[in-house]
């Protein structure tokens, strides 16, 4: 992407001396190559063509200061570039950017530049369910480019404003997510500090794979050196990533999806245990209010269902969905979700003094 200051406003830089833009007839400016930069009026004619509209061509050849035949000639290298540019048959003739078969690149003024960049930083600080690698790595390729003075709009922006998620996940630093993506695109060996479960702290040195998110949080799947072995990072525990400069020839993942050797190493790490709740609500409420992933309630009338499934999550974090449900439920086990739940109630009672 590239980010142009100014494209979209219309006005036209470099306009050829003598140049006769109602007519096709080329200056000797633009004859002798001394009038407009070409690179830089295809940019310009780019931004414009992408604007939703039809632009006839006596209006872009006053836009860019250029002849129609200019006009004629800078379309056809668009073409050739990938931009699909449909033309309208007429008097007056125009040309409009259609869909084509692929994505070619696409040129940003200032304000689009910081509009994306904020949108993805967004959500790519939280955990947010849809929002994968891929959007991760346009952060990534967005903010190489970005001018200082627009990379610095879009940090004020992002600490000035504070969005409201529905992820129940950490919050992450988006530059983290990004140093992370570029290294694994990059093939470049990434350093960081990381603090485990327990509160233990260690460097790390890694051979990045791929960044998954789960809904609620990001991981990194990555080869250890120092361990020699594959591992799994969760993001909220990492800080100070970078990347060193030391490429390195992609290892065969076990399972070959990043995706799945994430699930295999959850299940593998969690503890698990089987719940068992009767709601007194009907499934299609308590499936709308409840995360899918932790099981699918069957309906036992039109107004109580119950849930039994096979979970690894924390017993408090699980205990805490329950009563977001909002509906009356009983708890038929396991011992320890029964006891977490008789907790919280007291300490919600405690706290509405009571």
């Amino acid at each position: 992407m590239t980010s142009t200051s100014g494209t979209a406003s219309g006005t036209g830089t470099g306009t050829a001396s003598g140049t006769n833009t109602g007519t096709g007839t080329t200056s000797a400016a633009e004859r002798s190559g001394g009038g407009t930069d070409t690179p830089a009026r295809l940019l310009q004619l780019l931004s414009l063509l992408q604007t939703p509209r039809e632009w006839p061509g006596g209006e872009l050849s006053e836009r860019l200061g250029v002849s129609r035949r200019t006009v004629r000639r800078d379309i056809d290298r668009l073409r050739d570039l990938g931009y699909p540019v449909q033309a309208s048959q007429g008097a007056t003739g125009g040309y409009r950017l259609v869909a084509g078969k692929a994505m070619p690149p696409l040129v940003l003024d200032d304000e689009e530049a910081v509009a994306i960049a904020v949108g993805l930083r967004a959500g790519a600080g939280h955990a947010v369910e849809g929002v994968d690698e891929a959007s991760v790595r346009a952060l990534a390729k967005l903010e190489q480019v970005l001018p200082s003075r627009l990379r610095h709009r879009v940090q004020t922006l992002q600490i000035a404003t504070t969005p409201l998620t529905s992820g129940d996940g950490a919050s992450i630093a988006p530059e983290t997510l990004t140093v992370m993506a570029s290294a694994a695109a990059g093939q470049e060996r990434l350093r960081f500090a990381y603090r485990s479960g327990d509160g233990t702290e260690s460097r790390r040195l890694t051979e990045p794979h791929r960044l998954v998110s789960t809904g609620r949080r990001w991981y990194l799947v990555a080869y250890d050196i120092d361990r020699d072995d594959w591992r799994t990072f969760r993001v909220d525990r990492v800080s100070s990533p970078f990347a060193t400069g030391a490429r390195f020839v992609p290892r065969e993942l076990p399972t070959g999806d990043a995706a799945e050797y994430i699930r295999r190493s959850m299940w593998r790490e969690q503890p698990s245990y089987e719940i068992d709740v009767t709601f007194s609500a009907s499934a299609e409420a308590v499936a709308g209010a409840f995360p899918s992933a932790l099981g699918t309630p069957e309906p036992l009338t039109a107004t109580t269902c119950r849930l039994r499934a096979t979970v690894t999550d924390a017993v408090d974090w699980l205990a805490v969905r329950l009563a977001m449900t909002g509906s009356d439920f009983i708890a038929h086990g396991p011992p320890e979700l029964v006891d977490s739940l008789r907790e919280l109630g007291a300490r919600l009672t405690r706290a509405s003094g009571a």
